[in-house]
C-alpha cells in the first residue's frame, strides 16, 4: 500500500495533484492545508473520501476505489492552542476513514492529521497526538491505524517517540527533511505514525509550490 502525504501551503500546491498521482500511483492522498471548497471528487483514480468542512483549509482524504470501500469516516477536533484560539485557522485537525482492502478482505484506518503550528508548545501537540491516536481507534478497535501530516514537531523527537510508544504505536520519519522554506526551521515536520502496519520505506519526494515536501510512505498491514 502506498500512502501520499502532502502539505499544500494554503492549497497552492493544489495544482501539482495530478501529476503527483500520475507519477506515484498512490492507493492513498492524504493532504493538509488544502482550500476544501476548491477540491475536485477525483485526482485521476482516486476519489475523495471526505474533506473537512468545519474551516476553509483543512483535511482531505482520497482512495483508489478499485481497491478500497469506504466503511466510515470520522473528523477530530482537538485541543487548542492559543493561536487557534485567537486566528481561529482549523478546528478539525484529524480526519480519519476505515477502508476496506476489497482483495486482501481486511479492513484498515487512515488518517490525515495536522498539528498546531510552531507558535504552540511541544507539550501540546504531544497531547494532540495521542488524542487523535486515541479517538482512530473508535473507528474500529484493534484495526491497523496509519496517520500521516504535518506534525510541525522539528525538534526533540526523542520525547515525541517516547509519548507515541508509551501509546503502542511506531514513530516513522521519512529518508530526508520535509520543510525547507526557512533555514532556521529546516528539518523533518512530516511523520506517520503506526499500529498494525509494517512501514517498509518513507520517502521525501522533491519540493515544488508548496514549503512542505510530500511524503511517500510504502506499507503494509502486519
Amino acid at each position: 500500500m502506498k500512502v501520499i502525504s502532502y502539505n499544500l501551503r494554503k492549497h497552492r500546491a493544489a495544482t501539482e495533484l495530478v501529476a503527483l498521482e500520475e507519477e506515484h500511483a498512490p492507493d492513498i492522498l492524504c493532504l493538509q492545508e488544502c482550500d476544501v471548497q476548491g477540491l475536485p471528487e477525483s485526482i485521476g483514480d482516486l476519489a475523495m473520501a471526505q474533506a473537512t468542512q468545519g474551516n476553509r483549509l483543512g483535511l482531505a482524504v482520497y482512495y483508489r476505489a478499485n481497491t478500497f470501500q469506504v466503511k466510515s469516516i470520522r473528523t477530530i477536533g482537538l485541543k487548542k492552542s492559543l493561536h487557534d484560539i485567537l486566528l481561529r485557522p482549523a478546528h478539525e485537525r484529524v480526519l480519519g476513514v476505515r477502508l476496506h482492502d476489497i482483495d486482501q478482505g481486511r479492513d484498515v484506518i487512515v488518517a490525515s492529521f495536522h498539528a498546531a503550528p510552531l507558535t504552540a508548545l511541544n507539550r501540546l501537540r504531544r497531547h494532540q497526538i495521542r488524542a487523535a491516536l486515541t479517538e482512530l481507534q473508535t473507528l474500529g478497535e484493534g484495526l491497523p491505524v496509519l496517520m500521516v501530516g504535518d506534525y510541525n514537531y522539528p525538534v526533540f523527537k526523542e520525547n515525541l517517540s517516547q509519548t507515541v510508544r508509551d501509546h503502542g504505536y511506531t514513530l516513522s520519519l521519512s529518508d530526508d527533511h520535509t520543510y525547507t522554506r526557512y533555514r532556521v526551521f529546516r528539518g523533518h515536520y512530516d511523520f506517520a505514525t503506526s499500529v498494525g502496519f509494517d512501514i517498509e520505506r518513507i520517502t521525501t519526494l522533491p519540493q515544488k509550490s508548496s514549503d512542505h515536501r510530500p511524503i511517500l510512505i510504502t506499507a503494509q498491514p502486519d
